[in-house]
């Protein structure tokens, strides 16, 4: 014996409308949030990863400076580009017998990617360049910077970091 019963089991029409709508407020105040938190992770990915270019710039400046690697006379003592960094330059033993060992120096395991353009190209300036120019002269690295032309969370634009 199947009977019915006057009051089914379940949602009415007008309460899973009523719930949507409650979910879709919900998720419209959520998503500006999960955005600028995935905005400001990228952004100290970008100083982190500036950090260690730069970091490998001035490490190859010292060496050169101290007249423990070879460079070319024209190039104030920075890398010729980044690719050297990352293979490396051969170091000069003060010892007689460190001398006839080739020990390479290795600045960079590899050239850290870009996270505001999600690729591993860096707008580059030269010593020789104008401070204030976005083409890079090719004579060596002096500093880096991002190729997103995108603002900041605080204002200011990633290519001046």
């Amino acid at each position: 014996m199947n009977k019915l019963s006057p009051r089914r089991k379940g949602f009415t029409l007008i309460e899973m409308l009523v719930t949507m709508t409650i979910l879709a407020i919900l998720a419209a105040a959520v998503i500006p949030l999960a955005k600028t938190a995935i905005k400001r992770e990228r952004e100290i990915e970008l100083r982190r990863n500036l950090r260690i270019i730069r970091d490998a710039i001035d490490a190859y400046k010292k060496l050169a400076d101290e007249r423990k690697i070879e460079v070319e006379a024209d190039s104030e003592g920075y890398p010729p580009d980044l690719e050297t960094l990352v293979k490396g330059v051969e170091f000069k033993g003060e010892k007689e017998e460190e001398k006839s060992d080739k020990k390479i120096v290795k600045f960079l395991r590899r050239i850290p990617i870009d996270p505001m353009t999600n690729s591993y190209e860096w707008g580059l300036r030269s010593y020789q360049d104008d401070p204030d120019s976005d083409s890079w002269g090719g004579e060596n690295v002096y500093d880096v910077y991002t190729k997103s032309q995108a603002t900041a969370l605080d204002g200011t634009k990633y290519k001046d970091w």
